[in-house]
């Protein structure tokens, strides 16, 4: 590692312990409120400890076959969560260890359905969440997009 990677390391490690997390999870705690339940996302997510995976941006055209996904919202959103667990799992973890998700949708109408598919694939815990409508994407076919945080541990 180098003396700037080396720094960097140290400078998150800081900015960890002065936010309270460790390196063992022992629980997740969700604040809910009605609004956010209804919209599929929870207030905040409480976690002590755990790894941290910090889940780079990812969107999803094809599926695993490798069939176009540009004009199915549904698959996009369902083949991203699909790819997120993969990722996840490689980290040791699982989709439902996801706490915080930023969203990036190129069609505000979308909202509503990407709620729906959320509320089936995450049950009643869900992360926390922002969902920001945007004119395009670095993907011409994407229509969404999603970067997030897990905290895998002993949840």
């Amino acid at each position: 590692m180098n003396s700037r990677a080396y720094s960097l390391a140290l400078v998150g490690a800081g900015l960890m312990t002065l936010i309270g997390l460790s390196a063992v999870a022992e629980s997740k705690e969700y604040l809910k409120g009605n609004r956010p339940q209804e919209r599929g996302y929870s207030e905040a997510v409480i976690t002590q400890g755990g790894r941290i995976v910090w889940l780079a941006g990812q969107t999803a055209t094809v599926d695993d076959n490798g069939k176009s996904l540009a004009s199915d919202l549904d698959g996009q959103v369902r083949q991203l969560f699909k790819n997120m667990d993969r990722t996840l799992q490689k980290a040791g973890g699982k989709l439902s260890d996801m706490v915080q998700m930023t969203v990036f949708i190129t069609d505000v109408r979308y909202g509503d359905r990407l709620t729906q598919i959320r509320r089936e694939v995450f049950g009643d815990n869900f992360p926390g969440s922002a969902l920001i409508t945007i004119t395009a994407l670095a993907v011409p076919d994407a229509k969404i997009e999603i970067q997030g945080y897990a905290v895998i541990g002993g949840n």
